[in-house]
């Protein structure tokens, strides 16, 4: 059985921690092949291909998933 991969989390630095409590996305990009999202709060984590990342990145930036009013 293989070990499962150390990754290494980062927060954004946009990210605010109201009243001490994180409730943040945290982004993995250290294990090559992979770039894991997890939330700060619950743990829970989604694994996403680099290529499938830079799609969601390019997405957002572009205002794709924004909610209207």
């Amino acid at each position: 059985m293989a070990a499962s991969p150390e990754y290494e989390f980062r927060t954004s630095s946009a990210c605010t921690y109201e009243n001490n409590n994180p409730r943040c996305v945290e982004v993995a990009t250290n294990v090559p092949g992979r770039v894991v999202v997890r939330s700060s709060v619950s743990g829970r984590a989604v694994e996403f291909t680099p290529a499938e990342w830079a799609d969601f990145l390019s997405g957002a930036k572009l205002g794709e998933f924004d909610l209207s009013a």
